[in-house]
């Protein structure tokens, strides 16, 4: 099943467990292939960035870390 990137964002956080990178993160979902971009061409840590900043309810940015605020 593919997922919005904040979706799959979430995902990846609660199965690891721990914060990770924004690096880390794009790593596990393009590994895990939890969500695909439209041009077929895998995510990038910018992109998981800038997700965080649109949704600051959801993550928090703590240590360079990203984390779920829930």
């Amino acid at each position: 099943m593919k997922m919005r990137l904040e979706d799959a964002m979430v995902y990846a956080l609660a199965a690891a467990g721990r914060g990770m990178t924004s690096e880390q993160l794009a790593e596990t979902i393009n590994r895990d292939r939890l969500h695909v971009r439209a041009d077929g061409k895998p995510v990038t840590g910018r992109q998981v960035y800038a997700a965080v900043c649109r949704n600051s309810t959801v993550f928090v940015k703590e240590g360079g870390r990203i984390l779920l605020a829930m």
